[in-house]
């Protein structure tokens, strides 16, 4: 099998620098031995205007039997098949083959490596790569010349891929299954050009000569960093890429969407997939303390215990499951799940007949699916629950149809400049008929001992609001979005800094109970439930 890359340059800027970006000098021919057979890189053409590099891969049909899977698709162990381990098209078709050679010959390369000339791989030049025979099976999946260009187009190249007849004597007969492609562009990379061919070719191909073990998983994401998660075939090439294995594609897919949703907030992976503690510990107030006051036992032994409060987060949970009853609501959306302790109280309740948990947290999903245990539930019970990750800053369709949504403990996680997206994204596209919102009242951080003068309850938290705040914000809001807002307190009420948590249930005007003064009426004091 047989690739070419070729660019063009000039006398200031020879186009043989290809050969440092490449490791192999353009004066040589190389070989290199191979799992599966001998690869050569030699340079057909070296010259200042134009350089053509030039990858020959001599399969060994015997060792592809020995060491791999037969055929390469998984069939060799098989009598039937017996012919089809020495008579294939793996020596001649670009495959997986060819790119485990990309990687074991051009490793330096893929890596954007060039000590020689450092400069250059950040460069992006002409580039125009070629493959004169490439296996695209469609499997129902739309294969041939339009695969190529949904493969590649989106990536920066502009894509000539022609379907090669089953024999060009006989026309009637059609097409074969392969596919000559050239590829041409000035804006990518080399070294992302050959990441791209690396998890591409065997994505074409639809099979590999090998296993696809877990780690293949690694690989793919290490490949496809910075082009993988946004391209719009993501879910296809993860698929064929992993070789239909679907609890490794599920495992990826997680991963990327985790991805896109960091490079898309600009922030780190790290950043965005905290949302679970390590540790394991008792149920704790984000400052860290207990919530029900953290108070150590005077009981002696013997002496039957008194009933635990209620913590903070148990009294949250429980308004927020009381202001939903009251809004008749049947289909929620708890946005934010975090481990799933909302959901959980849901789940207790019959009339929440489905329950929809979204985190950007691949962890804090994970963790709830443990902590719900819905793989023992009763099949119509687990049916009511639905897992999906997503970020809160972006319209999500799958957000739409709910009758409430909850956000609890959320918004505080947010810069304040991503708020309105968030904002909009909750009371604008999705729109359910009501909306609870809880967050911590800054007033009352003086009552927690262990925190700080001036801090904020718990390392994340972008800020926190004192009432006036939350009350001014969330009349903005229901004013904006046309909806009512009522506030209530959640905990233990102080007389002079209210309570530890504030709750704002909004509902659309539509829903309202009874009729509502204006979203700018400045009558209701902090520590009323007047409807707004």
């Amino acid at each position: 099998m047989f690739m070419s890359i070729s660019t063009t340059g000039s006398a200031e800027n020879p186009a043989t620098d290809l050969g440092f970006l490449l490791h192999k000098h353009p004066g040589k021919v190389q070989r290199f031995t191979t799992s599966h057979g001998e690869a050569h890189v030699f340079y057909p053409e070296a010259g200042d205007e134009v350089c053509t590099a030039a990858l020959l891969l001599d399969v060994d049909p015997i060792a592809l039997v020995r060491k791999g899977r037969g055929d390469g698709r998984g069939r060799g162990g098989s009598p039937d098949f017996a012919l089809a381990q020495y008579v294939n098209d793996r020596p001649y078709a670009a495959s997986s083959l060819l790119a485990v050679a990309l990687r074991t010959v051009f490793r330096s390369a893929m890596k954007g490596a060039c000590p020689a000339r450092p400069e250059l791989p950040g460069q992006a030049r002409p580039l125009r790569i070629e493959l004169p025979a490439v296996p695209a099976n469609g499997a129902g999946e739309g294969g041939g010349a339009a695969m190529v260009a949904r493969l590649f187009e989106p990536l920066g190249w502009r894509v000539e891929a022609a379907a090669i007849p089953l024999d060009e004597a006989f026309p009637e007969w059609g097409d074969s299954r392969y596919v000559r492609i050239a590829l041409a562009s000035e804006s990518v990379r080399l070294a992302d050009a050959l990441q791209q061919l690396y998890v591409l070719l065997p994505v074409l191909d639809g099979a590999k000569h090998y296993w696809v073990a877990p780690d293949e998983v690694d690989k793919l994401l290490a490949a496809g960093e910075g082009w993988l998660a946004a391209h719009p075939e993501r879910a296809l090439i993860t698929r064929r890429y992993l070789a239909r294995r679907w609890s490794l594609t599920r495992a990826a897919m997680e991963r990327l969407e985790l991805a896109r949703l960091a490079e898309a907030d600009d922030r780190e992976v790290e950043e965005i997939d905290n949302a679970v503690d390590d540790r394991p510990g008792d149920e704790t107030g984000e400052d860290g303390s207990q919530e029900d006051g953290g108070q150590p036992s005077s009981r002696k032994s013997g002496e039957q215990a008194e009933p635990r409060p209620p913590s903070l987060a148990e009294q949250r949970r429980t308004a927020i499951v009381e202001a939903l009853r009251e809004t008749g609501a049947a289909r929620v959306a708890d946005l934010g799940c975090g481990q799933g302790e909302l959901i959980g109280e849901l789940l207790k309740d019959a009339r929440f007949t489905g329950i929809l948990g979204v985190d950007v947290s691949v962890r804090a999903l994970q963790a709830a699916n443990r902590k719900l245990r819905l793989e023992r539930l009763p099949e119509r019970q687990a049916a009511r629950v639905t897992l999906v990750q997503g970020a809160l800053t972006y319209t999500d369709a799958r957000l739409k149809g709910f009758d409430a949504a909850v956000l609890c403990e959320v918004i505080e996680h947010l810069d304040l400049p991503r708020l309105p997206a968030l904002e909009y994204a909750v009371f604008g596209a999705a729109r359910p008929r009501a909306v609870v919102v809880t967050t911590p009242n800054a007033e009352y951080n003086v009552r927690w001992e262990s925190l700080p003068a001036g801090a904020v309850r718990h390392a994340d938290h972008r800020f926190e609001w004192s009432r006036a705040e939350f009350r001014a914000w969330a009349e903005k809001v229901a004013a904006a979005y046309g909806y009512t807002v009522v506030l209530r307190p959640v905990g233990p009420e102080d007389e002079e800094v209210g309570a530890p948590t504030q709750l704002a249930l909004f509902r659309t005007a539509t829903e309202s109970p009874v009729a509502q003064p204006t979203a700018t009426d400045p009558t209701t004091t902090p520590e009323g439930g007047e409807s707004r």
